[in-house]
């Protein structure tokens, strides 16, 4: 049947060809949908960034000050979707200052251009204001299909309410995590009574306040209705809310306020087609209402829960179809045996960190024994994010060993034992990359003496298809983050914590990465103007130094570390918008002509 395969770079030129209409180029890119491959596309010559640009229906901006917005909104002319990050992911934990930027009204406003087919828009970690709102709902709340607000801040329900009036074919609405200033629960009637497609709610881990007839009349009105998450709200008030929802397949944010009170939620019964559930303040008492329906779960977050270790291990072992588990840390070992034992299905993992309560160490440990477990029992798995209080070389071996299909890892040792069994993680870490050749996105963060400058180069070494990193408390010496970078050569973001590495190092690291497109960097030997940093200097390159604050001293962060601008802070990016206008007084911005 037998021809011969075209090279790429034969079949590259003969699609580039003038021989080949526009309308098959069209067709062709159509069902590219990778980033990475469509960048490469535009590539090819100018007739194929023409294509690209016209047929390209989604964009991710990395960074809300890489691009113009008006210009990158008038090279994608017929964009369906569009998502902007805002602040570095530091904020979530404290280390960003509220007034730091990422301010979406420039965004806002040149959406308020005619874009025939924009029906999504996905913000995250940005400020955005009741009237940045407004300009979208005037703009494009006819037709906007998909509105997510994650993490942000600035606005209130007042600007809810206004797109719950005006978007009535809006299906998803995502609010998760977002500071939203509660001026009343009538948003939540407008949505109610204005939209009948609706398919997504999430406004959990806010503070809004709804009446539970609301989301009865919500359900009802909305039968096509799959997923809610809510703030807190006791879930004996949502009897009603569940008989009308029968399409629901997701849900989280109701709590149990009544600890121990069975009796009192004995009327509670889930929709029949809930698979994904998330619950608050459940107590040993309060699983039974679980048990009817574990066996058919497939996600479960018990991250909110106040679950024992044991508690842990009786739930777990009733759910065997699980793809994902989020708990934290007090499931310890022998929850994450039984998790190995039980969930075969397995492709999530997150452990997060507990509350350090004396007297429960015990409780709250995951060590390399419990990973080790889930490694050789969930192959499948995909992502793993964990707190851990020990770790050893075997036992990141082991995780290379039996998830080669991990495309994202996430280790955080924490420093509550004294003494941890094997350090530094030097060759554990090696055989991880070596093995995991999926992974695109990696943090590893240690304690003091937990990889030494090899560990470092081996990280460069064997990430090649690595795109994001986040490390801390890693290397010894400026030669040591060198080396690393030299292996760099795909990594697009990186993030350094409590690293001893100098301006200079740091600089002639990022010459080194020529992938890179933003780097964060807090916690290292910082000088008190930041100058050595312009030897990264490079087109189209900012450079952004923070230094240290000394009133901010007593202040605390999210996860009790000092907080915000106590440290040094260094933010470079690649942009093609120049130098962002809204820098606040305390960030200087450093470039060659300066």
């Amino acid at each position: 049947m037998g021809g011969e395969v075209p090279s790429p770079r034969r079949l590259t030129r003969a699609l580039s060809s003038s021989d080949v209409p526009d309308e098959a180029l069209h067709l062709v890119l159509a069902h590219v949908d990778a980033p990475r491959d469509r960048e490469a596309a535009s590539l090819v010559c100018r007739r194929w960034h023409r294509i690209d640009a016209l047929t390209r229906k989604h964009v991710t901006v990395g960074f809300c000050y890489a691009a113009r917005p008006a210009r990158l909104l008038a090279r994608f002319p017929t964009l369906e979707s569009l998502a902007i990050k805002g602040k570095p992911r530091a904020a979530m934990y404290g280390l960003i200052p509220d007034d730091w930027g990422a301010y979406a009204a420039p965004w806002v406003a040149a959406l308020a251009a005619p874009l025939d087919c924009l029906k999504a828009l996905k913000l995250r970690r940005m400020a955005v204001s009741d009237d940045d709102v407004a300009v979208l709902v005037r703009a494009r709340g006819h037709m906007l299909q998909e509105l997510r607000l994650d993490k942000c801040s600035g606005f209130s329900t007042d600007a809810l309410r206004l797109v719950a009036r005006s978007c009535r074919s809006l299906r998803t609405l995502f609010l998760e995590e977002c500071s939203i200033t509660d001026k009343g629960g009538e948003w939540l009637h407008e949505l109610a009574t204005n939209n009948s497609v609706l398919v997504t709610l999430n406004f959990y881990m806010t503070e809004l306040k709804v009446a539970p007839a609301d989301l009865e009349l919500l359900a009802k009105n909305c039968k096509s209705l799959l997923s809610l998450k809510m703030s807190e709200c006791d879930l004996s008030d949502l009897v009603g809310f569940f008989k009308a929802a029968n399409a629901l397949e997701d849900f989280a944010g109701g709590a149990f306020y009544e600890v121990g009170e069975l009796t009192k939620y004995e009327k509670v019964k889930f929709p029949p087609r809930v698979c994904f559930l998330g619950l608050t303040y459940m107590g040993t008492n309060e699983m039974p209402v679980i048990f009817p329906f574990s066996a058919s779960l497939k996600k479960l977050d018990l991250q909110y829960t106040f679950l024992t270790t044991e508690d842990h291990c009786q739930l777990i072992s009733k759910c065997p179809n699980l793809f994902v588990l989020e708990v934290r840390n007090v499931i310890g070992d022998r929850g994450l045996q039984v998790v190995g034992d039980t969930c075969k299905k397995l492709r999530r993992l997150r452990i997060e960190r507990g509350d350090d309560e004396p007297g429960l160490e015990e409780e709250q440990g995951v060590s390399q024994l419990g990973l080790t477990a889930v490694a050789v029992g969930c192959r499948d798995l995909e992502y793993i994010a964990a707190y851990v209080s020990d770790i050893t070389n075997g036992a990141l071996e082991s995780i290379g060993t039996f998830c080669q299909n991990l495309y994202d890892f996430r280790l955080v040792l924490l420093d509550r034992q004294k003494q941890v069994t094997d350090l530094p993680l030097d060759n554990g870490v090696r055989a991880l990359l070596r093995s995991c050749t999926k992974l695109r996105r990696f943090a590893f963060y240690l304690r003091p003496g937990g990889l030494s400058d090899t560990g470092l180069e081996y990280i460069g070494q064997y990430s090649g298809n690595i795109q994001y990193m986040l490390l801390g408390n890693v290397g010894e010496s400026d030669l040591g983050l060198i080396r690393f970078a030299i292996g760099c050569t795909n990594l697009r973001k990186l993030e350094l914590r409590s690293c001893c590495f100098s301006e200079r190092a740091l600089s002639l690291a990022v010459l080194q990465m020529p992938s890179l497109r933003y780097i964060w960097v807090q916690g290292y030997k910082a000088s008190a103007t930041g100058l050595e940093l312009l030897h990264m200097a490079r087109p189209f390159w900012n450079i952004e130094f923070t230094p240290p604050s000394p009133e901010s001293m007593l202040r605390m962060a999210v996860d009790r570390e000092p907080c915000v601008d106590t440290q040094a802070q260094i933010l470079a990016y690649r942009s093609l918008a120049g130098q962002r206008s809204d820098c606040p007084d305390w960030v200087t911005p450093l470039h060659p002509a300066a």
